[in-house]
């Protein structure tokens, strides 16, 4: 079993920096895929980034050069680093794991943290 919990949303200006952590436990944190995703009022989650155990990486497009996602297996700790953060970032920002090799298909996770939210303004 995987618990996973999320900090660092808040409210920032545009063009503004925020960094994401998800805490996780269980001993399985370290060969397992972690991910991040959102979801704005509305609409569908969608994928923003995933890490998996060898620390590749995948990014959305729309996120791409602005996000950086790592993961220190010590802590046990996933971080995803969000630059020139756009008013269309605003979402709750959910992070994910599985124990296998990333997707981008929230269906595949197995365990979901309970969210952080994060508001950018204009």
């Amino acid at each position: 079993q995987v618990q996973l919990v999320e900090s660092g949303g808040g409210l920032v200006q545009a063009g503004g920096s925020l960094r994401l952590s998800c805490a996780a436990s269980g001993r399985t944190f370290s060969t397992s895929a972690m991910a991040w995703f959102r979801q704005a009022p509305g609409q569908e989650r969608e994928f923003v980034s995933l890490i998996n155990w060898n620390t590749g990486t995948t990014y959305a497009d729309s996120v791409k050069g602005r996000f950086t996602i790592s993961r220190d297996n010590a802590k046990n700790t996933v971080y995803l680093q969000m630059n020139s953060l756009k008013s269309e970032d605003t979402a709750v920002y959910y992070c994910a794991a599985r124990p296998a090799y990333g997707t981008r298909w929230p269906s595949a996770y197995e365990y979901w943290g309970p969210g952080t939210q994060v508001t950018v303004s204009s």
